[in-house]
């Protein structure tokens, strides 16, 4: 399977569902009841005030009409003044308590039962609330005696009235609340909505359109966000998402340079894997010449190639650089180095000083070609670390430490150079980042990491010491039970 197999196919569109009322009209829909519900909160205690100042109003009539009443020469009023004393109050009778007495001082039409009592003196805002909305709820006309505090010696004044009167001037009072209550609700409510929609609705747009435009084409940088400087959530929000869309157009088309790359390599490797084979048919001849030399480096140069045309034949059945499962088993450690050593060059490099500090014996649970690839590339960088750096082979050295810690193996490479640059070690095991050097790629720790991650391992780079010093953490497969059991039976 070639490159091209495994590129994505670009994804069918997203079926659109039914078209949903948008942000502005929630908006809309939500501040409509916030306002009816605030203007319910202002007419119910509007309507109870006005109500209980109305018949305040009759009291206070009434006060000043019981002061003439009482004022007439021995308490004797013509009928006809004390009914227009009661037209000027809106009463049908006005009384008086003083110590003992009860005192009527004008009555007109009097009905033969009082429908209702209301005591001033003792109501409640809720009790007055209660009384207000039961007077405009009722029919007919029916009579309610008022009582209330009497100026004087007088301890209470009564005055009975009639209720239609009062229940048609609280319509009257409903009605002109109602238009100048939705008159400023209104208002308020178009300021509310148009400064929601320019902090808020404006904004979200803005964000959804880009989103839309983005997700169209997210390779194009001209479709990135230019955030605005407002300080709040919105502006964080917009901040956060251009930094996110950079990173997302450099991260696909560093993709798609790859995704290139690996056609190229692929077409590449297929070439490169015949020459290789031929060269394999010549080094099987050259195995049959009798030199010492010959046979001593022939297995070796068969060996490079045969790793060389796996690598090849690895890249072309997957079309990039995946690695195959790791073939496991106990292997010894000091041969694996001495083979990374002579690959490396160092054998005969007298510039640079090798150190080799294995535990005798030492054994690791790890797929040796694999294990060989992740020491190749650590003595490599460590190797090119060293050339630009001055100085001796006492100074200038490489060392490969190993030893057991329980059941995980640890091997370190160090060397004396100059280090990792600060800057390199924020991605120091991902591709195309960490290569500082001229000509180089940027993949031998990245392949080195996911060799080391794929034996279930660690692999990170040790702080505080000279030079460079990587730390390769692998640790011994668990051991099944009743597999070793079974091996020891049938031994």
């Amino acid at each position: 399977m070639s490159a091209t197999d495994d590129q994505p196919t670009p994804s069918a569109p997203r079926p659109s569902g039914p078209r949903r009322l948008g942000l502005s009209g929630k908006l809309l829909l939500l501040t409509i009841p916030l306002v009816m519900i605030a203007l319910l909160m202002i007419y119910v205690p509007s309507i109870a005030n006005f109500w209980t100042n109305r018949l305040n109003d009759r009291l206070a009539a009434a006060n000043t009409a019981a002061l003439v009443l009482d004022a007439a020469p021995l308490g004797m009023v013509p009928d006809s003044l004390a009914r227009q004393i009661l037209t000027s109050v809106g009463a049908r009778a006005v009384a008086i308590k003083m110590g003992q007495q009860r005192r009527l001082l004008a009555s007109a039409d009097l009905p033969a039962a009082i429908d209702r009592d209301i005591d001033l003196r003792t109501l409640t805002v809720w009790s007055a609330i209660v009384e207000s909305f039961a007077t405009m709820l009722e029919t007919g006309n029916q009579t309610i005696r008022v009582v209330g505090p009497a100026p004087g010696a007088a301890q209470f004044i009564e005055v009975v009235v009639d209720e239609k009167p009062l229940r048609l001037a609280m319509y009257r009072f409903s009605r002109n609340l109602l238009l100048v209550s939705l008159g400023i609700a209104m208002l308020a409510a178009g300021l509310v909505y148009l400064a929601l929609h320019y902090l808020f609705v404006r904004p979200m747009r803005r964000l959804t359109a880009n989103l839309v435009g983005f997700h169209e084409n997210p390779e194009s940088a001209a479709r990135i966000i230019v955030p605005s400087q407002r300080g709040d959530e919105i502006g964080v929000a917009e901040r956060e998402l251009s930094d996110m869309q950079r990173d997302l157009v450099s991260m696909l088309s560093q993709k798609s340079r790859l995704a290139a790359l690996g056609l190229a390599v692929s077409k590449i490797n297929h070439d490169l894997r015949n020459l290789l084979a031929s060269s394999q048919l010549l080094s099987d001849q050259l195995a049959s010449v009798p030199d010492p030399r010959v046979q001593r480096f022939a297995p070796k140069l068969m060996r490079s190639l045969e790793r060389a045309i796996d690598f090849c034949q690895s890249t072309l059945s997957y079309g990039r650089a995946q690695e195959a499962e790791p073939d496991r088993r106990m292997i010894l450690v000091e041969p694996v180095v001495s083979e990374v050593r002579e690959s490396a060059g160092l054998a005969a490099d007298a510039s640079i000083t090798w150190i080799s500090a294995i535990e005798r014996s030492l054994s690791i649970d790890a797929d040796p070609d694999q294990l060989f690839r992740v020491l190749l590339n650590l003595v490599r960088n460590a190797a090119q670390a060293l050339e630009s750096a001055k100085g001796d082979a006492a100074t200038l050295q490489i060392r490969i430490t190993g030893r057991r810690e329980g059941s995980v193996a640890i091997i370190e490479v160090s060397d004396t150079g100059p280090g990792v640059p600060a800057k390199a070690r924020e991605h120091l095991f991902e591709a195309f980042q960490t290569s500082s050097r001229p000509g180089g790629s940027g993949l031998g720790l990245a392949i080195a990491a996911e060799l080391v991650r794929a034996h279930g391992g660690d692999i990170h780079l040790v702080e505080g010491t000279i030079g460079a010093t990587f730390r390769v953490s692998i640790p011994d497969r668990p051991v099944e039970l009743q597999s070793v059991r079974n091996e020891r039976a049938r031994a």
